[in-house]
């Protein structure tokens, strides 16, 4: 990622809202090809972002988040990130003015998006441009701005290494998860260790001490997000399982439903 490590906003480009659009939510409706890539960039205002078709990136120097169409991803002002879609993607993004925010979490999280909310995001991507905020228009926003305040946060997060080094072993896994071609011996911490000519505890301890979880709780979470995005693209859950190497589509499911609380096809059927 071509992101510098302290994400200074001085070094990348403000990406502007709307021109001078001075209401408090300016809601957008963008189309995007599969594949396209969003370069590293930052708003003023707090980003709502939701895809009601196709699945998102959404990465920071330090952390990544996978955004299926069953849930959102909220962006601070000022935050410096870049976005990659996978299948072709309808994106309704609102941008929300910092002294409307309240209430909104600090840090960048994914939320999940009941049937509410998505109909009044889907409403308010419709409206025009100057919208009456004093009328109709304006207790729509008001309702779904209360509807995102209250919904449930999800853990589809995964925290990035901040050293090359780490960093290097990590875009590798994630390389080869994306690929389909996980190797056993490339995610053990022995195997690792060797590589970045570490022992497996000087890993395991670099590794927690830099991104706040272990090693395999890493590895765990990377094959997650990475079964999201494959899932939510059409890949059928056995192709799935055997991708990320797991023994059975059963092993898989385990895992997901454990992580998740639902099974791979509960959770996509959830986002239709």
């Amino acid at each position: 990622m071509d992101i510098t490590a302290n994400e200074s906003t001085t070094a990348f480009p403000e990406s502007p809202v709307e021109g001078e659009n001075p209401r408090a939510i300016v809601p957008r409706s963008t189309v995007y090809p599969r594949g396209h890539r969003i370069t590293p960039h930052w708003h003023t205002r707090a980003q709502f972002v939701f895809a009601t078709r196709g699945t998102i990136t959404v990465r920071t120097q330090r952390r990544a988040w996978i955004v299926p169409p069953s849930r959102a991803l909220w962006l601070p002002a000022h935050t410096v990130h870049e976005v990659q879609t996978y299948g072709e993607v309808e994106m309704r993004s609102l941008y929300v003015k910092t002294a409307d925010a309240e209430g909104m979490p600090e840090t960048c999280v994914v939320l999940e998006v009941t049937p509410l909310l998505r109909e009044l995001v889907v409403r308010a991507a419709a409206l025009p441009v100057e919208y009456d905020e004093a009328g109709d228009d304006g207790l729509l926003m008001q309702l779904l701005m209360a509807e995102m305040r209250r919904v449930p946060r999800c853990a589809l997060d995964l925290p990035l290494a901040e050293s090359i080094d780490l960093r290097g072993l990590c875009e590798q896994i994630l390389d080869e998860l994306a690929a389909g071609r996980p190797r056993a011996g490339s995610a053990t911490a022995v195997a690792a260790g060797g590589v970045l000519n570490v022992s497996s505890k000087t890993l395991y301890r670099r590794f927690l001490r830099e991104t706040g979880i272990s090693f395999a709780r890493w590895k765990q979470q990377a094959r997650l997000l990475e079964a999201i995005r494959k899932l939510a693209d059409g890949v059928s859950v056995t192709t799935v399982a055997m991708d990320l190497g797991y023994d059975s589509a059963s092993a898989f499911s385990t895992m997901f439903r454990r992580s998740l609380g639902v099974s791979p096809r509960v959770f996509l059927s959830e986002r239709k």
